[in-house]
């Protein structure tokens, strides 16, 4: 049977050890990839995904039960990304490397150009992006979240979300074309 993160939670709250280390290891990768992908360097991330799952461990007693875990470790992520970020005053660079998904939005172009050249161009026009709008495509596209969720994360109506993201599509399929 399959635990939820909501009952590994409450286990963990009741005294099993063994119910937080069944969370961190389920949610280490994808966290780790998220970190990676702000700060782009594997040291950073490495620590960064070592301070998150710390805030997480602190304030687990403070989650609100009937939330979702997954959003609300995510937006711990984002903020101690943030926070990392304003400290060392980096440019924000998003590297997206798997962009098949968002490939498929234009096939006209895949026929035409091989699909390296297309990947190529895709991450060359993310990074025009403006920033809110990117940050969605990572979080959709990379980490796999839904809509409901990057809601949550950014505290955005979802309309809002659904809203960038389309705008998103619209603007790399009019540059991809204008290539």
């Amino acid at each position: 049977m399959k635990t939820s993160d909501q009952e590994l939670i409450q286990l963990y709250l009741k005294g099993r050890e063994d119910a937080l280390e069944l969370l961190i290891r389920k949610y280490l990768k994808p966290i780790y990839g998220y970190v990676f992908r702000f700060v782009q360097n594997q040291q950073d991330a490495e620590d960064l995904t070592q301070e998150i799952f710390l805030k997480m461990w602190r304030n687990l007693k403070k989650f609100k039960k009937g939330k979702s875990f997954k959003s609300w470790l995510f937006k711990i992520a984002k903020n101690t990304c943030f926070d990392f970020l304003r400290k060392k005053k980096r440019d924000l660079a998003l590297n997206l490397e798997n962009l098949d998904i968002l490939a498929d939005f234009a096939p006209s172009l895949i026929e035409e150009v091989e699909k390296e050249n297309l990947i190529e161009k895709l991450k060359k026009e993310i990074e025009k992006l403006p920033y809110k709008m990117k940050e969605i495509m990572l979080f959709y596209y990379e980490i796999g979240l839904n809509f409901r969720e990057i809601a949550e994360i950014l505290e955005e109506p979802i309309n809002t979300v659904k809203s960038r993201h389309q705008r998103a599509i619209i603007f790399l399929k009019k540059a991809l074309r204008a290539n």
